[in-house]
């Protein structure tokens, strides 16, 4: 079962593949622990992608590709696994397909988790990170006993500049520009299906689990 996990930033859909991994016994790839690894690791796919990453440039999407096959083609992706964070656009959607078509394979699911931007928004913006522990909370839906301060060390809580209500919108204009055509893309493959994400946590994986089978 391979699966391709959609949704905007702050949808939720990287905790959904975290979940989906544990029960079917699947590897949830993420493209950029890939790239870290295979940097880390000096390997000669990662050494060039360095030379792009180091220049401040986007890897080529047909050396993705080569990364993620690479990494696909381990014993643990026998049965398959979840892509998390890639393809990002149509470009990528097709150099994917077309790669695994050599291999007599194809993508059998791709699981949107729809969540609308004014949802997404407060999500965001309401996150609070501890420097000092790592400890993430909610103004909203997770805050500490004392305001500000982490319940775990005491640490003075930040608001990461990824989580300012503008730099959440333009993540959110970039999303509907480049990856939300995707939606179309594996719609017309008849394998998109979707989720309502602004359900709770576990509501969403169990509408996810009843998708797979």
């Amino acid at each position: 079962m391979k699966i391709v996990m959609l949704g905007a930033p702050g949808a939720g859909k990287g905790t959904q593949a975290i979940k989906i991994a544990e029960k079917y016994g699947l590897p949830h790839i993420s493209t950029g622990d890939i790239f870290r690894y295979n940097i880390k690791n000096n390997t000669e796919l990662g050494l060039k992608a360095k030379e792009y990453m180091d220049k401040g440039q986007l890897v080529p999407d047909e050396l993705t590709v080569s990364i993620l096959l690479d990494r696909v083609a381990k014993d643990d992706c026998a049965k398959g696994y979840i892509l998390d964070g890639y393809p990002r656009t149509i470009p990528q959607a097709e150099v994917l397909e077309e790669a695994l078509k050599k291999l007599g394979e194809n993508i059998d699911f791709a699981v949107n988790v729809v969540v609308p931007d004014e949802n997404i928004i407060e999500r965001m913006s309401g996150r609070r990170t501890c420097p000092n522990c790592g400890e993430t909370y909610h103004i909203i839906y997770n805050n500490t006993k004392a305001e500000g301060i982490c319940d775990k060390c005491s640490g003075d809580l930040i608001q990461r500049p990824d989580d300012m209500p503008e730099t959440v919108k333009k993540r959110l204009e970039v999303y509907h520009a480049q990856t939300k055509p995707l939606e179309e893309f594996y719609r017309s493959r008849n394998v998109y299906k979707e989720v309502d994400g602004t359900k709770a946590m576990n509501e969403v994986f169990e509408d996810i689990c009843k998708i797979l089978g």
